[in-house]
């Protein structure tokens, strides 16, 4: 007896709002494993996590055979130059109203299906404007015959729906851009035409994206053509290979996506200092007043430290020669550990190579599939790495909203394991975890509880232990650290009850299967940590500047809110975002544009880092530099004092 075959569909939606959509035609012995397959493809989607996935299972019958359209490829640069090729080709095709097609495609961005349009008069036929026209029920034979299971492939899924597209009774072409923000690539379809694939038809990171099926012939045919797209179950054969040698298309699509970022702002490039880390360094033969280090307490070149960096290095060796469960382990490992556990009020620490390895390696190591994460929106990106890693199901809970954190944590009883994990400190927004509120809801339902302290050693508490002392609560469960940042070293780690770090210690990939940072950087932190407590008013010189920077923005009517030294400039175009960036270097001041995808596309900001040793008169200076470069030059005589928490005495304005 023959394996019956099976059509199987998903989507998948956050807050009401598509994600994905995909679908296969398997024989039924692949049925569940196909499923499976889609719903992770949902999980890991660029838009986001979606709230909703539902996947549709049913018998297919024998479907129809169809040969798949001709391929041909066109290399274009940007989006308008994509865009330009999209109408000739169908104007080549004998479409006569192409460009007013392509200014009617905004309308398509957010539909469900395709919009159904006459390519003569430009009338809209699908029965449901808000749903569209769905072709739906598809596959590629050769997948089918191999009985894969591959993952999202954007050019054979476009192949073959192309393909049932224009054997439709009354089609005569199809205009195609993907809703993925990381997908750039579209293309215009006709029988004559073939596929033609246009490699940049929009900007990375722009999620807008839609479809238009072009139709000539009688009105009382149109039903004939959408039962034929939403019913008709089709197998596409001969998909070709892309129409470019191997080597050129390899190489031609990083070409084409680095210059699709570059021309969207959103190209990147590693500045050298030609100095020790500071609040002044030379760039380019200048000194430039550096507003964007991590370093806030101006220890990383601190005589202590830097001392204890060389001695350890003529005594223990520049690198540690091995992963700390077989010869990586010195003597400055165990009392950085143990330093680190006291400075933070808990039982034991754990040190690994990096910060992004310390969050992966504990959220990987404590839940896997069958658990459950909740993760705040704003999260940094080795938390996000790490959920994903992980297998456990993950829900994004709302920036700092407790009341939907909650709502999301109550429904996850059944999982065998809960963990809630959040930022601290936000690293773009400068904002922090309301930590007493996080702490009940977790011990509520029973959630392991982790906070990423990353930007909150140092700078946040009268004695700079973070966020538990600036709080006044009792600690989380699992508190995440690096010593990159106000320590002035390197590597991160994870403060907790001696049970768990026994745990992580037997489990943790990262730290099991990593080489131990060598002792000159473990030993500058035990000696940062050490100046550090002793001399507590950094921290409070710390607060003081961002007082007086926050207070300066005002006085140009630049409101700004943070708890942290992260003080970011709302921009908006990344473009603008760049360009306001290279004209404070002009001026002396180095800070950074932060774009998509650090930040959401249409959200590039300045995002300025305070340190201690930051003087009075550069910080005046850099908030007049950036009023001006904002087209806010003149100064309010009646400022609107913004506290470092954020707090407002008074609003005048």
């Amino acid at each position: 007896m023959s394996d019956p075959l099976y059509s199987i569909k998903m989507r998948a939606a956050q807050a009401g709002t598509h994600i994905s959509g995909a679908e296969r035609m398997v024989p039924a012995s692949a049925a569940s494993r196909t499923a499976a397959a889609l719903v992770d493809r949902a999980l890991n989607h660029a838009k986001g996590v979606p709230d909703f996935i539902q996947v549709k299972i049913e018998a297919s019958g024998e479907p129809l055979r169809l040969p798949a359209l001709s391929v041909m490829t066109h290399v274009t640069r940007t989006a308008a130059e994509g865009r330009a090729l999209a109408v000739d080709l169908l104007a080549s095709a004998g479409i006569a109203h192409a460009e007013a097609i392509m200014v009617r495609f905004a309308e398509s961005h957010g539909m469900r299906g395709a919009m159904l349009l006459d390519a003569d008069t430009l009338e809209r036929l699908e029965p449901d404007p808000a749903r569209g026209v769905r072709a739906t029920y598809m596959d590629d034979a050769d997948s089918l015959a191999k009985n894969t299971l591959s993952g999202k492939n954007h050019y054979a899924e476009a192949i073959v729906l192309a393909t049932k597209v224009q054997y439709a009774p009354g089609i005569i072409g199809e205009i195609c851009v993907s809703d993925d923000p990381d997908y750039v690539t579209g293309y215009v379809a006709t029988r004559s035409l073939g596929y033609r694939r246009i490699t940049v038809i929009k900007e990375k990171g722009d999620p807008a994206g839609g479809r238009i099926f072009l139709y000539r012939g009688p009105r009382s045919q149109v039903p004939e053509t959408i039962h034929f797209l939403e019913q008709r179950r089709v197998v596409v054969t001969d998909v070709p290979l892309l129409s470019e040698p191997v080597a050129a298309c390899r190489f031609r699509g990083l070409e084409a996506d680095l210059a699709l970022m570059e021309n969207a702002g959103l190209s990147r490039f590693c500045r050298t200092l030609e100095a020790p880390a500071g609040p002044v360094a030379r760039l380019d033969g200048r000194e430039v007043a550096v507003l964007s280090s991590n370093d806030y307490l101006d220890l990383a070149r601190d005589p202590r430290v830097t001392a204890a960096a060389a001695e350890a290095a003529r005594r223990w060796g520049a690198g540690s020669g091995g992963s700390r469960l077989t010869t990586g382990t010195q003597p400055p490992h165990v009392a950085l550990e143990r330093h680190l556990a006291a400075f933070k009020g808990t039982e034991a620490a754990l040190t690994y190579a990096t910060g992004y390895m310390a969050n992966v390696g504990a959220i990987t190591a404590l839940v896997r599939k069958g658990d459950v994460i909740l993760s705040d929106e704003l999260n940094h990106a080795s938390i996000i790495d790490g959920c994903r890693l992980s297998g456990a199901d993950i829900l994004v809970y709302r920036h700092n909203d407790m009341v939907d954190f909650e709502r999301k944590l109550a429904a996850c009883r059944e999982f065998r394991r809960r963990l809630a994990v959040s930022d601290a400190v936000f690293s773009m927004d400068g904002d922090s975890l309301d930590l007493p509120r996080f702490l009940a809801v977790c011990r509520r339902y029973d959630a392991f509880s982790m906070i990423d302290e990353a930007h909150a050693t140092g700078v946040l508490g009268a004695t700079g232990r973070g966020l538990t002392e600036e709080a006044g609560c009792d600690h989380p469960d699992i508190l995440m650290g690096t010593l990159s940042k106000a320590l002035g070293s390197e590597g991160g780690f994870i403060c907790a009850s001696r049970v768990l770090i026994d745990y992580l210690r037997n489990t943790s990939r990262p730290f099991i299967f990593s080489t131990a940072a060598g002792a000159p950087a473990v030993a500058a932190a035990d000696a940062a940590l050490t100046v550090l407590e002793a001399e507590p008013e950094r921290v409070a010189r710390l607060r003081d500047n961002v007082a007086l920077f926050t207070v300066e923005l005002a006085r140009y009517g630049i409101r700004v809110r943070t708890a942290s030294a992260i003080v970011p400039i709302p921009v908006g175009d990344e473009r603008q975002a760049t360009a306001l960036a290279e004209l404070l270097l002009e001026r002396g001041f180095l800070i950074p544009a932060i774009r998509y995808p650090t930040v959401a596309k249409g959200a590039a900001r300045l995002r300025v880092a305070l340190m201690a040793s930051h003087t009075p008169e550069t910080l005046r200076a850099a908030a007049a530099a950036i009023a001006e470069g904002l087209g806010l030059a003149q100064r309010r005589e009646h400022p609107c004092h913004i506290l470092a928490d954020g707090s407002q005495s008074r609003d005048p304005f």
